[in-house]
């Protein structure tokens, strides 16, 4: 999971995926549970999120998260495992590859159009990258100008999360506000609130994790960690595939300018929380990934 998520966002694929049985699309379609794999599933709460809390030193960075992940699984005994995140949780599961490249069979992790921009611009300039035409380099400006002013809550919690911290420790409707803002959003533009883009019981009952663990502090010292990283660490060898929900064919121009990435689906639906958005078609994305490596 990512921020302002947590495990709660993944309930709603519990089902589908670990009994395919279970799966009300496939027998809407008439389609039986054949063929359909069914896996174990560990969701886990980052350091400093949810009931990973409370943390007890500095310097958890993604890294470190990655790591803390690969030995978990270690000791749970999965011998092969295949690990899906997105926004910091790709991060995770990237990290995961190398921390255990003997064990990570597969990586896949999701994005939306303006978190793509959002890391491009962490490297740097994503309109300098080549080939993009005149209009896509327009088009990637536009987007620019939008992510800087949505970044407010990156700049505070990455620079001063101590302040904000007593804020959220002490209102619920602070918290609330912190968190619904960012669902209001990264969520599909098509849905006019964020309860049109998830279900409003799954929102909040998301918030309350945070609110009733304290953990609104400790998630935005995470953040800050992560943030001040000195090494990002390389990739491992596990292959990657990408989910790109509310798709914009600038995504994939920014994010594998060379076509590198092999294993690349595009969604019309969706945002930055596709497990919440739009599960059933994150499970046929997992599901598509992950068969290559039974």
């Amino acid at each position: 999971h990512s921020w302002p998520g947590s495990f709660v966002e993944f309930t709603r694929l519990i089902g589908p995926l670990t009994d395919p049985r279970t799966d009300n699309d496939d027998r809407a379609q008439g389609r039986g549970p054949s063929g359909r794999d069914a896996f174990h599933l560990v969701i886990p709460s980052i350091p400093g999120f949810g009931f990973s809390t409370p943390v007890r030193d500095a310097g958890w960075t993604t890294g470190r998260t990655a790591s803390a992940f690969a030995e978990l699984m270690s000791r749970l005994g999965y011998a092969r495992y295949g690990v899906h995140g997105g926004d910091i949780g790709a991060g995770v599961a990237g990290g995961m590859s190398p921390a255990a490249p003997d064990r990570v069979v597969g990586v896949h992790v999701t994005s939306d159009p303006p978190t793509a921009v959002s890391f491009a611009l962490f490297a740097g300039d994503p309109a300098a990258t080549p080939g993009l035409s005149t209009a896509e380099k327009e088009r990637v400006e536009e987007m620019k100008r939008r992510a800087v002013d949505r970044r407010g809550y990156l700049e505070i919690q990455s620079t001063r999360p101590q302040t904000l911290a007593y804020a959220l420790n002490d209102s619920p409707v602070g918290q609330l506000a912190w968190i619904v803002e960012k669902f209001k959003e990264w969520t599909d533009p098509a849905a006019d609130l964020p309860e049109d883009a998830v279900d409003c019981d799954q929102l909040l009952t998301n918030v309350s994790l945070y609110w009733f663990t304290g953990s609104g502090a400790s998630a935005a010292h995470a953040l800050y960690e992560s943030m001040h990283a000195q090494d990002w660490g390389e990739p491992g060898p596990a292959p990657t595939g990408w989910a790109v929900f509310g798709a914009d064919p600038i995504a994939r121009r920014l994010l594998a300018p060379a076509q590198t990435i092999k294993a690349w689906s595009d969604f019309e639906r969706g945002g930055h929380s596709p497990a919440m958005e739009t599960p059933e078609l994150l499970v046929g994305a997992l599901r598509n990934f992950f068969r290559q490596f039974r």
